[in-house]
């Protein structure tokens, strides 16, 4: 795994190293963002709930606006605001790109990385009011904890949509519940959650602007097992270990 927040929590010995997958996600998250993306914009899920009720939704085909300020209907030209800016937004925002977003992240610094512009965290909320889309890759920590509540929510634009690959315990869920309900936002794509499974009780299934996914994102790791042999030969002749965690740092 590359979250590191239920190794550190399993029990392990003060002396025992402790290593995760960091790099080895990157391309399922980064694709699996880019479908969730392509889905709320393409109005997918509509479609789908539409086929279940075997009725041609003729309101999403025929002739369409090419562009509509309040609502979310393409990447082209499209500013996306990238939550969380490690390896994997590395891999997803050349993939956006090239789809025509602007793209800009967030990280714990600012700076320019990988050729695209980040915001320390005191620039996210000036970001907000001109992000369309919202992805969020942030680990879980105290300091992560419900940090997209109901006073950043408010900030988005009406036709924005929160799209989360991190980790469930980011987002205040019954905020983001209540401002889908009220209309305030665009929708979600949500494939991390607060209590997983999502339980069936969750208002979040009901509401037609929710994609769900079931912490589907990764799951794939690319090369793992290169990764657990090299590893291991490290470990045998007494090198240093790749991904090591600390675990006062959390990372």
């Amino acid at each position: 795994m590359a979250g590191v927040n239920t190794l550190v929590a399993a029990g392990f010995g003060a002396g025992v190293t402790i290593c995760n997958g960091r790099g080895l996600h990157d391309q399922p998250v980064a694709e699996h963002t880019v479908a969730l993306l392509l889905a709320a914009a393409r109005r997918l899920h509509l479609m789908r709930d539409a086929q279940h009720e075997r009725r041609w939704p003729g309101e999403l085909g025929g002739a369409q606006p090419d562009r509509d300020p309040n609502v979310f209907m393409t990447l082209d030209a499209s500013n996306v605001t990238v939550w969380g800016f490690g390896s994997i937004a590395a891999r997803l925002a050349p993939m956006l790109s090239a789809l025509g977003a602007n793209v800009t992240g967030v990280a714990t610094a600012p700076g320019t990385r990988h050729g695209h512009p980040v915001v320390g965290p005191d620039g996210l909320d000036g970001l907000l009011p001109s992000t369309d889309a919202l992805v969020m890759i942030l680990p879980a920590s105290e300091a992560t904890s419900g940090a997209l509540d109901a006073r950043r929510l408010r900030l988005l634009p009406r036709h924005a949509w929160v799209v989360n690959v991190g980790r469930g315990n980011s987002v205040n869920e019954a905020d983001l519940v209540r401002a889908l309900a009220a209309g305030e936002l665009g929708g979600a794509a949500l494939d991390v959650f607060a209590e997983e499974p999502l339980p069936a009780a969750s208002p979040l299934w009901d509401l037609p602007n929710v994609i769900i996914s079931p912490h589907a994102a990764g799951g794939r790791p690319l090369g793992a097992d290169a990764f657990v042999r090299e590893n291991v030969r490290r470990l045998v002749r007494g090198e240093q270990l790749l991904n090591v965690v600390d675990r006062v740092k959390g990372y």
